[in-house]
């Protein structure tokens, strides 16, 4: 595996000088003191100078910040050239230009089975940059479009390996579990496009839905699911207000009660607390014995 080596070229702006100057200066007075000392092989080799000096201008060579020139010498790689600014280099080399910028994009939509074999639609952001120029050039065809495949594969995984809402305490889901589905999708996503000199900067979930043929099922089921926690937390906080009354009016003896009375105190506490309508009032005018 290729490894990036960090290329130090020569100054653009010194070659500029002597390219455009001082060489073409020099083949120009070499030309006319050989013609003048009719001198055809002095002549010829100004000449030859100055034709070598226009093929020198072609190693000259621009890095813009956050970019990178990944130099080939006829097959063989030669370096890579990180810092910006104007250089020279062998120009017989081809230069590749690489971005280094932080870069993202959304994935489309993906139809998949989660962990419980529910239909649900799923869609990811990915935060990436080129860190190994060498790498993201010579190991893969096109690390662009490897690193959007591998994120799609990626997610696709990560979905079937979780369900979309938690059945336990403590289970994760994709619904539920955001940051540690976030950690767990950029770790998955790292590990299949690290060959290719790519870092994951970010990955999060952006759309996440039960497909369109049980949403309506699955809707019901998730009401469902909140009334029933719903009523838990109704019938404890009942069940403690009557436990409380129970014990005032004993500490207080305002009255006292036999088990039966107590029995029916706690039923029509627990009916007017738990009840979701409002009680009605029925005026006893006899005995509860009677």
């Amino acid at each position: 595996m290729l490894q990036e080596q960090e290329l130090r070229p020569l100054s653009g702006r010194l070659m500029v000088l002597v390219l455009l100057l001082l060489i073409p200066a020099a083949s120009i007075y070499g030309i006319v003191w050989s013609a003048r000392q009719d001198q055809p092989a002095g002549v010829m080799l100004s000449v030859l100078v100055f034709l070598i000096d226009l093929v020198c201008l072609g190693g000259l060579t621009v890095v813009n910040p956050n970019e990178a020139k990944v130099l080939v010498f006829f097959g063989t790689y030669v370096g890579t050239v990180k810092q910006s600014g104007l250089w020279w280099v062998n120009p017989f080399t081809r230069r590749r230009r690489v971005s280094l910028r932080v870069r993202n994009f959304e994935s489309s939509k993906l139809k998949v089975n989660d962990q419980d074999g529910n239909p649900i639609e799923i869609a990811s952001v990915i935060v990436w940059r080129v860190v190994e120029t060498a790498e993201a050039v010579f190991q893969v065809d096109d690390y662009e479009h490897y690193v959007h495949v591998q994120s799609e594969s990626a997610v696709r995984t990560l979905a079937t390996a979780y369900p979309y809402d938690a059945h336990q305490d403590g289970q994760m889901s994709l619904r539920m579990s955001v940051m540690e589905i976030a950690h767990k999708l950029r770790e998955e996503i790292q590990e299949r496009v690290g060959k290719a000199g790519v870092e994951i900067v970010e990955a999060r979930i952006t759309h996440l839905a039960y497909a369109p043929e049980i949403a309506s099922v699955m809707l019901r089921r998730q009401q469902a699911q909140a009334i029933i926690a719903a009523r838990q937390k109704i019938v404890e906080g009942a069940v403690g207000m009557v436990e409380m009354a129970l014990e005032q009016l004993s500490a207080k003896h305002v009255v006292e009660l036999d088990e039966e009375r107590k029995a029916t105190m706690v039923s029509n506490l627990l009916v007017v607390l738990c009840s979701d309508r409002d009680a009605q009032p029925i005026v006893n005018a006899g005995s509860l014995y009677q």
